[in-house]
């Protein structure tokens, strides 16, 4: 398990604070590039299925310039702390970062973990194309 990026982990709970509110954004979460930038989003909940936070965090990384993230989190709003990931995310995740790390747990007991270890017996998608070597 590798050390928990906290500076991170403040950055997603500063933009919960500081940007969720009401029904519509509740959720937050922070990546860090190679080059140590550090990207912010935060979901947008719809009745059908809108985007959770991590999705949009892979969005808002591309227009910065960011098409790699190191570690990524979730925080929920009205200080709920870390989330983990939901499995739609933790697969999205996987395919496009699949050395990425994720911060999991709560209080004392966060850790950061490959996303490999949050999804056993993996589906690969690139893995499974008709060219794929």
């Amino acid at each position: 398990m590798g050390e928990v990026d906290r500076e991170l982990v403040e950055a997603a709970m500063r933009v919960a604070r500081e940007r969720c509110r009401g029904d519509n954004h509740t959720v937050a979460a922070a990546g860090r590039a190679p080059d140590g930038r550090v990207v912010t989003a935060v979901n947008a909940y719809h009745f059908t299925g809108g985007p959770c936070a991590e999705l949009v965090l892979i969005g808002a990384a591309a227009t910065q310039g960011v098409y790699e993230l190191e570690t990524v989190v979730a925080v929920g709003d009205r200080e709920r702390g870390v989330i983990p990931p939901c499995g739609r995310c933790r697969q999205v995740m996987l395919d496009y970062f699949p050395g990425v790390r994720v911060i999991v747990g709560s209080g004392e007991a966060l850790r950061a973990v490959a996303i490999a270890e949050l999804l056993p017996e993996t589906y690969v998608w690139a893995d499974h194309q008709l060219d794929a070597e």
